[in-house]
């Protein structure tokens, strides 16, 4: 797998990735019908921010977004989001998306890594980043209004780098 920087021209590539997960309304708290255009302006953030992307012969598999998670005083944390095509899940994709972005967080100088929004009910997400140090560390109830299950919780998740 090729783990790259991603450019607006990627863009194309990972609308696809973008959509399908958005859309779906289980895991990220976005509108599901966010255009296009709205969510290029979320995911291809400016500096600080960097999008990266994962290829496996080719095809763009996954993406990740690296920011600070908090402007000024809390810049010093940072704050990721991540993606995987539902074509690629169960294949490790995640895990080494989620390994490239500690190590980068790391050589960009940050602390700590929080995630703010983690839904309860993405157990396999919440599995993974358990595995990887990060501890919950609060929940929101009925923060999320998941389209199948109701108000459920979103976890914000944190570890030292």
């Amino acid at each position: 797998m090729l783990i790259r920087r991603a450019t607006d021209a990627n863009w194309p590539l990972l609308w696809p990735i973008w959509h399908e997960i958005v859309s779906a309304g289980d895991t990220y708290v976005w509108d599901p019908a966010t255009t296009e255009d709205d969510a290029r302006e979320v995911w291809l953030l400016p500096r600080p921010a960097e999008t990266w992307l994962a290829e496996n012969d080719g095809v763009v598999v996954g993406t990740y977004q690296l920011r600070p998670n908090a402007p000024g005083l809390g810049s010093h944390v940072a704050n990721a989001g991540f993606m995987v095509s539902a074509a690629a899940r169960g294949q490790g994709v995640g895990r080494e998306l989620a390994q490239h972005c500690l190590g980068r967080a790391r050589a960009l100088g940050y602390d700590a890594m929080q995630f703010n929004a983690v839904v309860e009910t993405n157990t396999s997400a919440i599995t993974l980043w358990q595995s990887l140090g990060f501890e919950i560390v609060g929940t929101v109830p009925g923060a999320h209004r998941h389209p199948t299950q109701g108000d459920v919780g979103i976890h914000i998740m944190f570890r030292r780098l």
